[in-house]
């Protein structure tokens, strides 16, 4: 697994995979005029080539990214606290989409998948906010929030599609590509 994410990790060992964690930075950018659907697996695959010449025959990759959109504005992870502020407002009363794309590299190639989850948050008063960005840990996630955290329980209306997406890394069509292998 090429991620730092402990969301990730965690949901991985659910799955009953044994892994090893590799890391490296790359650079997380992408065509500004990409839609967030394209601009994910864009940053997803440019991860994954950063790792091909590392991997011995046998091993498998798994790499993953994940974005929040909203009006098909790219929503990243918060720099600062106002900022995720600013972002929970944003998403205060709205649907938004979660998109994570997936890329498994195998043997020199490499095979991308993705998913996306409509999220629909009630409105927040913005002491939930508050409350949430002081006691949670929101500059890591992109979104500014963890649905399996405080916020998800109290703020989030309903969601359509994968919950474990949300959280970074869709397990069922993980799962269902790993199968392959």
């Amino acid at each position: 697994m090429a991620s730092k994410s402990p969301r990730r990790h965690a949901l991985l060992s659910e799955m009953g995979l044994t892994f090893t964690v590799r890391t490296k930075e790359v650079d997380e950018s992408f065509p500004p005029h990409l839609p967030p659907k394209e601009a994910v697996r864009f940053i997803a695959e440019s991860k994954a080539k950063a790792f091909m010449h590392d991997l011995t025959t046998d091993e498998l990759l798994i790499v993953a990214d994940t974005i929040v959109s909203l009006d098909n504005d790219i929503i990243g992870k918060p720099g600062n606290v106002q900022e995720a502020i600013s972002i929970l407002t944003r998403l205060s009363g709205r649907k938004h989409e979660v998109h994570t794309a997936v890329s498994l590299v195998y043997k020199g190639k490499i095979e991308s998948i993705q998913e996306q989850t409509d999220v629909y948050f009630k409105h927040l008063s913005d002491s939930e906010i508050t409350h949430y960005v002081d006691h949670y840990q929101p500059l890591d996630k992109a979104g500014a929030y963890g649905i399996q955290e405080w916020i998800g329980a109290i703020g989030v209306e309903k969601i359509v599609g994968s919950y474990t997406n949300v959280m970074g890394l869709p397990t069922s069509l993980l799962y269902s590509s790993l199968s392959r292998f």
